[in-house]
């Protein structure tokens, strides 16, 4: 009998929860599951591959300046732009701005690439637009680079709550 020679393992997933946000999820009674990427991620299509996902199941969550110390977060499908006149239409705002590393990182307390509306240091408007819930199975940010929470959209909403549904896309 031959021993099998253990291949690399090009990336993990778990359901044990060890993320900021898996565990403000789980707190939450919400079911997820944790995929942590084997290496450093580069684009949109590379982290839906190695998820086994469809770019449309990667829900980014954008944090937009909208004045001095006033934010507001916009969760879209991965391929998806917001429409800049669109955004500032729905939140009556005549100007507003991306938000940089240092602000996100602030208002947050995750990097970019790593964001997500839960386990948030103070609450921060949050609006969710429709292009997100055509999936039955979503990733969001999961508060540490590299690794992503996996859930069902149908369980996102439910976190969410009384989120702001919007078409900004």
């Amino acid at each position: 009998m031959g021993v099998d020679t253990p291949r690399p393992q090009r990336s993990s997933e778990t359901s044990e929860v060890l993320t900021p946000v898996g565990r403000a999820l789980a707190a939450l009674g919400v079911p997820v599951r944790e995929f942590r990427h084997a290496g450093p991620v580069s684009s949109l299509a590379q982290a839906a591959e190695e998820r086994g996902q469809r770019p449309s199941q990667v829900v980014r969550s954008i944090l937009f300046r909208l004045a001095a110390d006033a934010y507001a977060m916009v969760l879209v499908a991965g391929p998806q732009q917001v429409d800049w006149k669109a955004l500032r239409r729905h939140l009556g705002q005549s100007r507003l701005t991306t938000a940089t590393a240092d602000e996100v990182r602030d208002v947050t307390g995750y990097e970019i690439g790593a964001v997500s509306p839960f386990g948030l240091p103070r609450p921060v408007r949050v609006l969710l637009d429709e292009s997100v819930v055509v999936e039955d199975e979503v990733s969001i940010g999961s508060g540490e680079r590299g690794t992503t929470v996996i859930l069902r959209t149908a369980d996102l909403l439910r976190a969410l709550g009384d989120v702001e549904r919007v078409r900004v896309t």
